[in-house]
């Protein structure tokens, strides 16, 4: 038995755009509703939903039987949160938070084994299919996806270096945060927040490194993925669920009066 090719890995490599969606309802049955759609990627988050391990894994089982790949954005940059969730087979990893050249270098080796860096071993997880993949120790390294997110001004001034660190396998940039760290909270698609997001990621553009980013409005993902951006997610399931609960709502309201 041999390893599962990471399509999103070579995709982004490759540069082909890959079109996203954020799953933060934290449930394996409403994956089941989206995993269908197709979409080449989809977040599984840890850190602004109510996800734990178990119910990241079920997540991860439903996506795995689909065409869409499930990367993993865990709490943190934790070592040990890292570990237990490539052991339980997370393809993809997106870190939050990621301020300089040290925790993206930390980041990467958190998924490394020795010595190339700290993950711990185990022989016989759901990853390995429980030591029945033969070549996963040689090829996980390779398969894997390691994306960085960068969130902040500072970070925003070191995207190059970030980006450029052995191992990333891209970029994400979070205008949400971004924006708030501008003085903007609340306002992710204010101009000046994506005249500094555009300042650094054309550089990593021309460098080939791959970037992603989140936005809640279908035109607008189009456009940067048009515009070089390699993957983005265009929405996130708890704001499909509210858009069409209070769209449906109204539209029966309005036709009984």
């Amino acid at each position: 038995m041999t390893l599962k090719t990471n399509a999103f890995t070579q995709a982004i490599r490759q540069g082909d755009k890959q079109i996203g969606l954020w799953v933060s309802l934290s449930s394996n049955y409403a994956a089941e509703v989206v995993a269908p759609a197709g979409y080449d990627w989809v977040l599984l988050d840890m850190e602004h939903s109510p996800n734990d391990l178990n119910s990241v894994m079920a997540q991860l089982q439903v996506f795995a039987a689909s065409n869409s790949t499930a990367i993993v954005r865990p709490d943190w940059n934790d070592t040990v949160k890292v570990k237990r969730l490539l052991d339980i087979g997370a393809p993809g990893l997106l870190f939050p938070m990621v301020q300089s050249v040290a925790e993206a270098q930390a980041a990467v080796a958190a998924t490394r084994y020795p010595p190339r860096g700290i993950r711990g071993v185990s022989g016989s997880t759901r990853a390995n299919k429980f030591g029945r993949t033969q070549d996963y120790f040689q090829r996980v390294e390779q398969e894997t996806t390691i994306l960085v997110q960068i969130e902040t001004r500072a970070a925003l001034a070191q995207a190059v270096e970030i980006g450029s660190v052995d191992g990333v396998s891209g970029v994400f940039f979070g205008p949400a945060d971004i924006a708030a760290d501008l003085g903007l909270l609340g306002k992710p698609t204010d101009s000046a927040v994506w005249d500094a997001i555009w300042d650094a990621a054309r550089k990593l553009i021309d460098l080939g490194i791959p970037v992603g980013t989140l936005v809640q409005d279908a035109k607008f993902a189009a456009q940067l993925l048009r515009d070089g951006f390699t993957f983005v997610a265009c929405g996130t399931d708890t704001a499909l669920l509210a858009k069409a609960s209070d769209a449906l709502l109204a539209e029966v309201r309005t036709a009984i009066v």
